[in-house]
């Protein structure tokens, strides 16, 4: 079923650096918060070990990393809510992409989660900036994610470096906004919340972790309403 209009959708996002240990702990706090979307960077799933990754209640979107250990983003959708994958066409990126469907003539919602490994290539980061410029034509999209920028500076839109530089000037030409005012590592602000539509993400906080993860979680909430307006501003 799509999203009712007025639905207000919680959310959550975790680095969680390894989802080996963290798995009953990560359902726990779903379940008693209630959360309709759970984000994970670093889940360091892959094919030689029988993890443990179905939650009750919800459809898993992952993608693993290929060939080298750890990495990999997930995606824990409700399944009332009706929604489909989106093939990014490169499995260089670290990023997954799901269309939430909208009600009527509703305007869907595009979710993404993205990891940054340290040190990524700047072909891999132009790969990247291409996808989000292409999802980005037409849809409310809301980005959560591990950029490992700490240089950046959100208030003043400056960094240092050159990669970083560039993240910026993708974000800038893109028209999108940075919502966590708060470190997430230590007193670094790595995870970056990014959204194209004013009004779309409220209620951001960053708080607690899971487990033994040196990453701060976020939480927040996707307004239905805010796509009512976006739908009819869209081209």
């Amino acid at each position: 079923m799509g999203l009712k209009l007025g639905a207000q959708l919680k959310c959550i996002y975790t680095n969680a650096r390894s989802m080996g240990n963290k798995q009953e702990q990560l359902e726990a706090i779903v379940q008693q918060e209630n959360y309709d979307i759970v984000a994970i960077t670093e889940t360091w799933w892959d094919d030689l070990h029988n993890w443990s990754t179905a939650a009750n209640g919800y459809q898993l979107f992952r993608r693993d990393r290929q060939g080298r250990r750890g990495g990999g983003v997930a995606l824990y959708v409700r399944d009332r809510l009706e929604c489909l994958e989106v093939n990014n066409g490169n499995g260089s990126v670290e990023c997954l992409w799901v269309r939430l469907k909208g009600k009527a003539n509703k305007a869907d919602i595009m979710v993404g989660v993205y990891y940054r490994p340290p040190n990524q290539d700047i072909e891999v980061n132009e790969t990247f900036y291409q996808q989000l410029e292409k999802l980005l034509q037409s849809l409310p999209l809301v980005l959560v994610g591990d950029f490992k920028f700490p240089d950046v500076c959100w208030k003043y839109n400056t960094a240092e470096r050159e990669q970083s530089l560039m993240f910026l000037e993708c974000v800038e030409d893109n028209f999108l906004t940075q919502l966590v005012s708060e470190p997430t590592r230590e007193s670094a602000l790595l995870d970056l919340l990014l959204v194209n539509r004013e009004g779309l993400v409220r209620d951001v906080k960053v708080q607690g972790r899971l487990g033994q993860s040196d990453h701060k979680i976020i939480e927040f909430s996707i307004l239905a309403e805010a796509r009512q307006e976006a739908s009819r501003t869209a081209t």
